[in-house]
């Protein structure tokens, strides 16, 4: 078990003992003040899927900690920043804003629901920015579900100059669309009808839906040049649309009208027409981007779907145990850290390595 531990600490960050002093998390602790005691009995509780009361008695038993099931959870309270400032720092070393082979990358925002079980449960939000095609994560936050500054938004990412930044519907709005412009990078969103609207380069308003009714057959792509409309300040830019096959055109306005029949409401013909098509609007340069590249960089966003797939089925990420905001935040940021540890020993595993671990004091790429 001893020599487990040592080969795993391996792939922590290389500061990771330091951290845990300048965050706090050995703070209180009156018997020995040991980063590596502190997470072990963490880990135990956080990806093992132990309870409190499970990993203190396993924790006393392996002689790595004596404490009550009361004082576990104030210590994972205490321990949010360690834990969040590990996973930053496994971001940090993977090279945030570099692709895995030098190449060209996109940066895809989405968040995720994650809910402490029970009726009563409240609901976490975690945002999320994932590089494409590298699939490495470049930032993540947690936030409360409900409540003023908590709902997805571009705003609520950092973006630096020259960022390619792709969004699903709930990222279509105009300051949305402003932050990114005006932080120097490009984006790219899918439009919702009912929150971005378009004016014409010559300022009247765009017509839409007579645009997209004009396409050719399924999967010929549109494209036309239009600015946004709204306080936030217009941003120029193109919509590009393409025509969905009858198949996928029916099933999605199938959808809507499930969806409408459980509020007691009917969809509005213009929505169910809308429906039939997939429409963006980009700012991403013409040179380099036609409409057809564009709608394929969008339909690469999907693999954030698939990261919080795997968080929610491997790492037990969807329901939340915890019913404080300091417990439940170290728990998320716990059951992080555990996860990109994964990712990471997947790719070392994928490389050569006959000695089955990291060099001692060698980051890993």
């Amino acid at each position: 078990m001893h020599e487990d531990w040592d080969v795993l600490s391996t792939f922590f960050p290389e500061d990771w003992r330091a951290l845990a002093a300048e965050t706090g998390a050995l703070k209180g602790l009156r018997k020995d003040k040991s980063a590596d005691a502190l997470l072990r009995v963490l880990l135990m509780h956080l990806q093992c899927g132990h309870s409190l009361r499970e990993t203190v008695v396993r924790a006393r038993r392996a002689e790595l900690a004596d404490l009550s099931a009361v004082a576990l959870m104030k210590r994972l309270r205490k321990s949010a920043d360690w834990l969040h400032a590990l996973c930053a720092a496994l971001f940090e070393e993977r090279g945030v804003g570099v692709s895995a082979a030098g190449g060209f990358e996109v940066r895809a925002f989405d968040a995720t629901l994650v809910k402490e079980p029970g009726r009563t449960g409240s609901q976490w939000r975690l945002h999320y920015s994932v590089r494409l095609p590298s699939l490495v994560c470049d930032h993540l936050q947690v936030t409360a579900a409900s409540g003023a500054g908590t709902g997805e938004s571009f705003e609520r990412f950092p973006v630096r100059r020259g960022d390619f930044v792709l969004g699903d519907r709930g990222y279509s709005s105009a300051a949305g669309v402003a932050h990114v412009a005006s932080s120097g990078g490009w984006v790219t969103v899918r439009v919702n009808t009912g929150s971005l609207a378009f004016s014409a380069p010559d300022g009247e308003p765009f017509g839409l839906l007579e645009a997209v009714s004009s396409l050719g057959p399924a999967g010929e792509p549109g494209s036309w040049a239009v600015a946004t409309a709204g306080g936030a300040g217009a941003v120029r830019g193109r919509v590009c649309a393409v025509r969905k096959s009858d198949t996928a055109a029916a099933l999605a306005q199938h959808k809507l009208r499930l969806r409408a029949g459980k509020s007691g409401t009917t969809p509005r013909p213009e929505t169910l027409e809308y429906a039939r098509y997939v429409i963006l609007f980009t700012t991403f340069p013409e040179s380099g981007f036609s409409a057809e590249a564009v709608l394929d960089w969008y339909r690469l966003r999907w693999q954030v779907e698939l990261v919080f797939k795997r968080f929610k089925s491997i790492a037990k990420l969807g329901h939340l145990p915890k019913q404080d905001d300091e417990s439940a935040r170290a728990w998320l940021y716990g059951k992080l850290f555990a996860a990109l540890l994964v990712e990471k020993l997947i790719r070392h595993a994928a490389d050569i390595s006959p000695w089955g671990c990291g060099l001692r004091g060698t980051p890993h790429p």
